[in-house]
């Protein structure tokens, strides 16, 4: 447990809990302190049995499970006093309280830091800290309509549409996580904590595949498309039917995508769906064809079409089975059920079972996320009774942090990680990004990759300009820019010598790549811990290093499909729709960043390194987690819902003026409910006694959102969103791209970073997710171009010398 000497005071409810349950899984010891009558996540749904009761709230369970749990009333003086004895001797503190409350009383991050300079204090919320919608009411639904995600996913003819489960919170939680590690690690030097000021609207925006910066580089915005997307004039499939459900399907185009293709349409033809014509098309090129007119988008409709009518005729078994014969990008659009029966979750040992607190019966639930060689995750807990632990916890002895043994020493260099020395051979993006927050934050990320096999992040748009080209890809400088970019042929022996090597020098290396590949090369954990004892490596692949799927390969939108996100998103009379493109590779990151911050700090502490073993697909499935456990406990497999909520109504997205436009509205509680009906003019539904209630307005869910859309269609969303909000109701406008990059709040909080590029003049990237008071993200280069960093790797991090480049270079090592 790499944490296992540091505590956590877990203050948050729903936008923050999933951080002090990633910190708790590390093996930190997490107190969540909870007001009388317990955290308002407690609330949630849904629940054991139907019974809505806050020791069987789902949501509870699936993200508190491992904490301790105290009952402090902080609306009272001795309850506020106890707080202040715990933050005393505490490393971190989490809390989710709206921007100020935590300050007027006294435990703002100043007042608590005067006690405790070293205490990393978290603060989560749905805008931030301060600027224009700091104040802003709202819900999960709110944050990722004005993020972004909510714009690209969803059937066109629709409302845009989220993913039945809540994932916006989620996503922040896991930065929080991420955000208090990396300041910690400027406290090891310093002794010094600082406020970290997470935004659940940043968080989202992340999402949307670099969509975000579209307009910035003159690229059309991506648009919804229920089991795909839009871009351009591609309307881009990625769900297909099966005989006996839906599959997702990666047909593609280009260098890295273009050869699973070939194959899958060489099968296609073996089965008599398709001509030899169809079948030889120039699948590497194709999206060149398509867009410069030499292919029509007709032609690419009808073979869509021919591959519909082939997957119809096979169960998604069969589909599956065979991809992994044929090496095909296909994944069975998951149930919940499917999930919880996955041979390759139970050959992993990847569920963990806990003993229910009244009953004593076995649960099981979604268990370890990643796997350490050296310091196990501690994840078979299940979650607290409401003040289980309150007199267990206040009669312990006065604790003192960790940091406040830490001689202060000056920073060696910019950034809380300067002086970590990364070689980064993650593809596409679940991985770049990780290392991306990494280099922003003062690490020397080395990104090796080969002109003999492009990263297929190079090749996604969105595109400068529209145009496609290797150097091109936003969403390429997005993740990577920062890094030192090395060329290299790892196929060569004199390849693989440069990167042993780097080996000798790094302290981690990151890699994304099937099992076989590295072990292929003679570049497998055992053999880089020979070069150095204390190397961590880090794989991270969709399935993981083991099981009978460990050489399934892949992006995030398979992940998506096999991991139940398909299933868990559209409406209840349609198809999946799906959530919006590569999914996964936003919510992996979340779990993974701070599991390489662990190890490092794992490291630091005793010297010992180990080997990671992350699968993309088992960590993503903590976002549905109450979705698993309903299914477990209850037997009852969660569909996808539309936009409804479990718990509350009205809560949707609601047509407003003119084409394509939306307002995203929800009630959380009753106040925010006669207000809302204070605004549209409806006083007969405030006072009708069937809706003073939750359980009422739910009931009566589909009559509340005719009357909703009836005030919304007639006004612009930017109109809505400030009436409602001006009364304290959760609203706002669904953001495009465009809507995103003008954001009042995004702007204030500095998200967007204009580079000098070489080829493109200028490269627009977004900033960290993570805001920190003293020692902020440094964005200060654009990605790199290939091979732009081979002199700087070479000559001035390995010392070689003129002749020993030459050598390489005449080798095509370089390459």
């Amino acid at each position: 447990m790499p944490l296992s000497p540091y505590r956590v005071l877990d203050l948050a409810d729903e936008p923050g809990m999933l951080g002090g349950q990633v910190l708790a899984d590390l093996g930190a010891d997490v107190i969540a302190v909870e007001p009388p009558g317990g955290s308002s996540a407690r609330q949630r749904g849904p629940f054991e049995g139907d019974r809505r009761d806050p020791e069987r709230s789902f949501w509870w369970w699936s993200y508190a499970r491992g904490k301790r749990s105290v009952v402090l009333d902080l609306e009272t003086e001795g309850g506020r006093e106890q707080l202040r004895r715990l933050a005393a001797g505490a490393d971190f503190l989490i809390e989710s309280a709206a921007p100020g409350r935590m300050a007027s009383l006294g435990l703002g991050y100043a007042d608590l830091a005067a006690l405790n300079p070293s205490l990393v204090y978290v603060s989560v919320s749905p805008f931030g800290q301060d600027g224009p919608k700091a104040a802003y009411a709202a819900t999960d639904l709110i944050t990722l309509a004005a993020g972004g995600p909510l714009a690209v996913t969803g059937d066109d003819d629709r409302p845009p549409l989220r993913v039945s489960v809540p994932q916006g919170y989620l996503m922040a939680g896991g930065d929080a996580a991420g955000g208090a590690l990396i300041a910690h690690f400027e406290r090891l030097r310093s002794g010094r904590g600082q406020h970290v000021d997470i935004s659940a609207q940043v968080s989202t925006a992340q999402a949307t595949m670099s969509y975000v910066l579209a307009p910035a580089i003159g690229e059309t915005d991506a648009r919804r498309m229920g089991g795909g997307l839009k871009v351009g004039p591609l309307n881009i499939r990625l769900l297909w039917p099966a005989k006996d459900g839906y599959v997702s399907i990666s047909f593609l185009f280009g260098s890295a995508v273009g050869p699973f293709t070939r194959r899958f349409m060489e099968w296609v033809f073996e089965e008599g769906f398709c001509d030899e014509a169809t079948r030889d098309k120039d699948w590497m090129n194709y999206t060149l064809l398509l867009l410069g007119g030499k292919e029509p988008i007709s032609e690419y409709e009808r073979i869509k079409l021919v591959i519909e009518e082939f997957t119809k005729t096979k169960t998604k078994a069969e589909l599956v089975g065979e991809a992994m014969k044929r090496r095909l990008l296909i994944a069975p659009a998951s149930d919940v059920r499917d999930v919880f029966e996955s041979e390759q979750l139970a050959s992993r040992d990847y569920w963990q079972t806990f003993t229910h607190p009244e009953t004593g019966a076995a649960i099981k639930a979604p268990g370890a996320w990643a796997k350490f060689g050296a310091t196990p995750l501690r994840t078979a807990r299940r979650a607290p009774r409401l003040g289980e632990h309150t007199v267990e916890v206040l009669s312990e002895p006065a604790r003192r942090p960790v940091a406040a043994a830490v001689a202060a020493t000056p920073a060696p260099g910019p950034g809380p990680l300067h002086g970590v020395r990364i070689v980064d051979l993650m593809w596409v993006v679940a991985g770049p990004i990780v290392t991306r927050a990494l280099v922003d934050y003062g690490a020397t990320v080395v990104r090796i990759e080969s002109t003999t096999r492009i990263d297929t992040g190079r090749t996604i748009q969105p595109f400068h300009n529209g145009t496609p080209g290797a150097e091109n890809s936003a969403l390429y400088q997005n993740m990577n820019a920062g890094k030192l970019g090395m060329t290299l042929d790892l196929g060569k022996p004199e390849g693989r010598e440069v990167f042993l090597d780097l080996v000798r020098w790094a302290d981690v290396v990151c890699e994304s790549f099937t099992p076989r590949a590295m072990r292929a090369w003679g570049l497998h954990y055992e053999a880089l811990r020979e070069v150095n004892p204390g190397i961590i490596m880090f794989s991270s692949c969709l399935m993981g290093q083991t099981g009978p799927l460990a050489s399934f390969a892949g992006y995030g939108n398979l992940a998506a499909a096999y991991a139940g996100f398909f299933d868990v998103t559209g409406w209840p009379d349609r198809p999946p729709a799906g959530p919006f493109s590569a999914y996964t590779d936003f919510i992996s990151p979340r779990f993974a960043l701070p599991a390489l911050l662990a190890a490092l700090d794992h490291r630091h502490r005793t010297g010992t390194g180990q080997h990671i073993d992350f699968a993309q697909a088992e960590a993503s499935g903590h976002f549905l987690a109450p979705a698993i456990l309903d299914y477990s406990v209850n037997g009852r497999i969660f569909r996808g819902m539309g936009n409804d909520d479990l718990d509350m109504a009205p809560h949707g997205v609601y047509p407003a003026a003119g084409e394509d436009r939306w307002v995203a509205i929800a009630t959380a509680t009753d106040a925010q409910w006669r207000a809302l009906c204070s605004v549209i003019g409806r006083a007969d539904l405030a006072a009708d006694p069937a809706l003073t209630s939750a359980g009422g307005r739910l009931a009566r869910r589909r009559d509340l959102d005719d009357a909703v859309s009836a005030w919304t269609r007639s006004r612009d969303m930017a109109e809505c969103e400030r009436l409602l909000q001006a009364r304290g109701v959760p609203a706002h406008a669904v953001q495009n791209g465009a809507e995103c990059y003008a954001d009042p709040q995004l702007q204030h909080r500095g998200h967007y970073f204009s580079l000098p590029h070489p080829l493109l003049g200028t490269a627009t990237v977004e900033g960290s997710r993570f805001r920190l008071s003293r020692t902020p993200a440094r964005v200060t280069r654009s990605a790199p171009t290939f091979g732009a960093g081979n002199e700087t790797v070479l000559r001035e991090i390995l010392g070689y010398d003129d002749e020993r480049i030459a050598v390489l270079a005449g080798a095509g090592a370089l390459e």
